[in-house]
């Protein structure tokens, strides 16, 4: 992983270890990303209600959203949530089943969170850039969730 990533790994770390809340560690975790790394234009969690089969929106920056609520297998974040595997899309447009939060939005990745073995919700991160996320990306952001993991062991 690139140096910047290693960096933002450790950062996180120190907040997971912090004295804060589950629900203030993970805003600060989202602000870091997306105050660190220029592409990353909206950083947020959404947490599964898997008997309602709906994602909750949690912390999160950036823009105000309307997608607060969002049905399994809708959207990018509600195919995530049905396939349990990182979604990252280049451009949007391309996607039929896309749910617009902002025409500003060009791509996104969608990383799930596991809690043994569950997916227990997501990270969600758009970008105003066509092509944005890397392989580093995807790598850096899947470490990470591992490691928020462990706030709900």
């Amino acid at each position: 992983m690139q140096t910047i990533y290693q960096t933002l790994l450790a950062e996180a770390q120190q907040i997971i270890a912090s004295e804060a809340t589950v629900t203030e560690k993970l805003q600060l975790i989202c602000e870091v990303l997306e105050k660190r790394i220029a592409h990353y234009d909206w950083v947020g969690f959404y947490f599964a209600d898997t008997e309602k089969r709906v994602l909750h929106l949690g912390p999160y920056k950036g823009e105000a959203t309307d997608h607060t609520l969002i049905p399994f297998g809708k959207g990018i974040c509600g195919q995530v949530a049905e396939s349990n595997q990182t979604f990252l899309v280049e451009d949007v447009t391309a996607q039929t089943n896309y749910i617009a939060c902002s025409l500003t939005v060009k791509s996104e990745i969608v990383v799930p969170l596991f809690v043994a073995g569950k997916n227990i919700g997501q990270l969600d991160i758009d970008s105003h850039t066509l092509n944005a996320f890397t392989i580093e990306d995807q790598a850096f952001l899947e470490t990470l969730n591992a490691s928020i993991a462990s706030l709900y062991v």
